[in-house]
């Protein structure tokens, strides 16, 4: 014991040197984790099916293209209307026009399940609906959609894709982008 004590007090002194040259530490391993596998590339993620109302409100949409409607939108208001789920506007030219649109969906609903709970009954209104619960559907004249610019009252909801994959666009004269060239 007598020998420690000389020798911290020699260390303490500084009368000692020290030749013992300071170690490395060795490199630390990572205890359990083996290299993360490579993965394959991600496929895009897969759209969930469309609900059937959303199915009914892009068929109504297409059918206003079909019969040459303009402007037609197709708003998502889930969660944000508590009346209806889906919003489908667009513009017609004529009073005829719109009347014949608003019977041509009609019928679609019947197809579909879809009964009209309520549509407008007067034939020279510049504002058709038909309501669906689910989807209500709203035929302007230009003007008066303007008017009443219900998509800038629901501008905050998503907006449905409801065109064909490949469809011709029309502009407002009705004539296919590839034909004004």
């Amino acid at each position: 014991m007598a020998a420690k004590k000389k020798a911290k007090k020699a260390a303490s002194k500084g009368k000692v040197k020290h030749s013992a040259k300071k170690k490395s530490a060795a490199p630390k391993k990572q205890a359990g984790r083996a290299p993360a596998p490579k993965s394959a590339p991600r496929a895009a993620p897969v759209r969930a099916a469309p609900s059937p109302a959303e199915h009914f409100a892009v068929e109504a949409a297409r059918c206003m293209g079909d019969d040459k409607c303009t402007d037609v939108v197709v708003l998502d208001v889930r969660g944000k209307n508590p009346m209806t789920d889906y919003l489908v506007i667009g513009s017609g030219t004529s009073d005829r026009q719109m009347r014949a649109v608003l019977h041509h969906i009609q019928e679609l609903g019947d197809k579909l399940g879809y009964q009209a709970v309520r549509s407008t009954s007067d034939d020279r209104a510049t504002w058709l609906l038909v309501d669906f619960m689910n989807v209500i559907v709203h035929l302007f004249e230009p003007n008066t959609r303007a008017h009443y610019d219900l998509e800038m009252m629901w501008g905050d909801t998503a907006h449905v894709d409801w065109e064909r994959p490949g469809a011709a666009k029309r502009d407002r004269a009705g004539l296919h982008a590839s034909e004004q060239n």
